[in-house]
Order: structure tokens, then C-alpha cells, then sequence
């Protein structure tokens, strides 16, 4: 319901965003019930979130729009960290969070709303230097194991559309390459850059050129809750509309990462 309403809503809502001195009370109600907004924040995606090395807490992108979210809604922001997409729509679910930052994915649609996405990054290959492999074209054979994260993104994907290559899951999406080289598998899939730092650190490994897919990461939350649909979607569009979700980027250094389009989706 919230990715359909996208559209319609985003125009009136921006404006008014805008304008109104602080968020309606039926959003910070429905976004904030305990009296501050709690947001779910996965480390195991370190495009847009990290442990900073110095601090210990956590750092990013999605840890700065949730603390512009809170901030807009007059709220204090409790980040709950965890090291994998299933760890955050498991949160979300069963009501232990009220936001966080996700792959836009049909099999999440049951208990996930989204907004529309706020960046978009590729899903990328991964094979050792002495492999046959050479394109993106010739994972899906026979006899092929390819290693994902269990639940991400990428595992969500690969299901749906690998025909002949078969699929083993490590248990989070940074151990990929690990759990690749280990198991003696013939591919890993991730996000490019992850994919790209662990080939410099491990060695005798290729990324892949061109990608398998386009993540649209976008925030999400319980579904049926309109009031807090709706202006988490404004919210978002005014983010990336302002320069806001660019000027995150830049500020963490993260490169090849597309801030996406108005109101644009899978």
C-alpha cells in the first residue's frame, strides 16, 4: 500500500512537510508509539551503514536519515543494530522497531511498506582469477554454486531467477567471500563495492563486469499505519529532491551509488 500511494501523496505532503512547523500527531504517533523512533540499522550492509572504528557506533547514511527522521518528528532515535537483512525485517515484524532501511523485495511485502527508494546500488559476481567464468552470463549453468547472504537481497533474487546454478547461504552478507573461498564454491554475489574491498583483501579473485541487479534501498515500516505511510514517503522524496541523501554519500565517501530518481522503484 505505501509504494502505490507513493505517487498521489508526495506532491501535497512535501509541501506540507514544508511548511508545518513539526510532523502531524497521528505520523509521530504511528512512527514513534513508545516516545521515540526506534530504526533498525544493518551493519551487514556497509554501503550505507558501518561501526565507526574510533566510537564503536554505528555510522552511515540510513544512521543519518533515521536521525533527521527523529529530529522532524520531535523524537530521540534509538538505532538498533544488527549484521543482517533477515536480523531487520525480523525486528520490523514483530514490532521491536518502527522503521529501517531495505532492499525493496516482494517476498518483504507481506510485512514490510516501503517508501520509494532513496539510493540504488548493484548486485556484482565474484569469481576466483583461474575460474572459466567471465560474464555475468555464465553463473547460471549447471554444476555452478553460487554463495549469498541467507535472506538478502541478493539470496531473494538469485532464488527467483537462477534455473540451473544452485545457491548455498552464509549466514551474513559480509562473510560471503569467506564462506566462498572455504566451501570452494564458484561464485559470490553482493553488493560491488563489498565485493571489490574483499577481492583486494583476499587476492586471486576477479569482480565480475556489469551487474545482475539494481537494489533499490529504501526505508520501510509496519504495514496499515497510513498517517506514518504517508509522510515517510514525503520525507524521503524531500530528502533526495534537496540534496540531502547526495550530500550523505559524499560526506561517508561512498562512491558508485546512485541516488534514485523521484518516486522510482521496482
Amino acid at each position: 500500500m505505501l509504494r502505490t500511494v507513493a505517487t498521489f501523496f508526495c506532491p501535497i505532503l512535501l509541501g506540507a512537510c514544508a511548511s508545518a512547523p513539526g510532523a502531524p500527531h497521528a505520523a509521530i504517533a504511528d512512527l514513534a508509539p513508545t516516545g521515540k523512533l526506534r530504526a533498525v540499522i544493518n551493519l551487514g550492509n556497509p554501503i550505507l551503514a558501518t561501526k565507526d572504528d574510533t566510537t564503536g557506533e554505528p555510522r552511515g547514511v540510513s544512521v543519518d536519515l533515521a536521525r533527521e527522521l527523529a529530529k522532524r518528528l520531535g523524537v530521540d532515535v534509538e538505532l538498533v543494530t544488527v549484521n543482517s537483512a533477515a536480523e531487520a525485517v525480523d525486528k520490523l515484524a514483530s514490532g521491536r522497531v518502527d522503521v529501517g532501511f531495505f532492499a525493496i523485495d516482494p517476498a518483504r511485502a507481506t510485512t514490510t511498506a516501503y517508501t520509494a527508494p532513496y539510493v540504488q546500488i548493484e548486485g556484482s559476481y565474484l569469481v576466483r582469477n583461474d575460474s572459466r567464468i567471465g560474464t555475468n552470463d555464465d553463473v547460471d549453468r549447471e554444476g555452478v554454486r553460487v554463495a549469498v547472504g541467507n535472506k538478502s537481497a541478493y539470496d531473494l533474487f538469485l532464488t527467483r531467477e537462477l534455473k540451473s546454478a544452485t545457491i548455498e547461504r552464509a549466514p551474513t552478507s559480509p562473510l560471503v567471500v569467506d564462506f566462498f573461498l572455504a566451501r570452494g564454491l564458484d561464485v559470490a554475489a553482493g553488493v560491488r563495492q563489498q565485493l571489490q574491498a574483499d577481492a583486494k583483501r583476499v587476492g586471486n579473485v576477479r569482480v565480475l563486469p556489469g551487474r545482475f541487479m539494481v537494489i533499490d534501498q529504501a526505508m520501510g515500516m509496519a504495514k496499515n499505519k497510513e498517517a506514518a505511510a504517508n509522510y515517510l514517503i514525503a520525507f524521503v522524496e524531500e530528502m533526495k529532491a534537496s540534496g540531502w541523501v547526495a550530500d550523505a554519500l559524499a560526506r561517508h565517501r561512498i562512491n558508485d551509488v546512485s541516488v534514485a530518481p523521484p518516486g522510482a522503484g521496482s
